[in-house]
């Protein structure tokens, strides 16, 4: 049994980003992981100041939603797995802004090793999500041993009713089962 943490980002509810983490989650719970699903938009998320507080005290100094339970929940994954809408061809910026203030990990012993990211965008070119990769490759590259395991493009995705029209769903379960 495997502890993943799921991070929701989008701000809209029923959002396709959000529907295919919901899925990825299904098929998760159902190869008997233990599973949190962390939905951004229902964080009080602050931005990250650089103060540099938690390089000694591996806590944040901001008093938002961004715990040391947040905190620790994050450390103890051993799978990450981040979905997020692509705007202007880049992760959302709930996303960019929960990532910064993930720095007080950055000086821990984290658990995770795999990362996990769904991107979902109207455009219909793969390449619409690589900006996204680069970014998330840059947080991934601050940790030791830790991998970006899988993406999983959905591409052509206006809202979650154009899930529908591909097999999206289908592979968001199966990523979750195969974790």
């Amino acid at each position: 049994m495997k502890n993943i943490t799921i991070i929701s980002s989008s701000n809209r509810t029923n959002s396709s980003s959000e529907s295919l983490a919901m899925k990825v989650y299904e098929g998760a719970i159902e190869n008997k992981n233990n599973v949190s699903f962390i939905d951004l938009s229902n964080i009080n998320l602050s931005f990250c100041k650089g103060c540099m507080y938690c390089n000694n005290s591996l806590k944040c100094s901001i008093k938002d939603d961004i715990t040391s339970d947040l905190l620790d929940k994050v450390s103890n994954s051993d799978i990450l797995v981040f979905a997020t809408p692509i705007y202007f061809y880049s992760m959302c910026g709930q996303l960019k802004t929960f990532l910064d203030r993930l720095c007080p990990l950055y000086n821990r012993e984290n658990k995770f090793r795999k990362i996990y990211l769904i991107a979902t965008c109207a455009e219909h070119d793969n390449q619409a999500i690589d900006t996204c990769i680069m970014e998330l490759q840059g947080f991934i590259d601050c940790f030791s041993n830790l991998t970006l395991e899988r993406v999983l493009r959905a591409i052509g995705v206006n809202d979650h009713n154009d899930l529908n029209n591909f097999d999206y769903a289908q592979q968001a379960y199966q990523l979750g089962k195969n974790i």
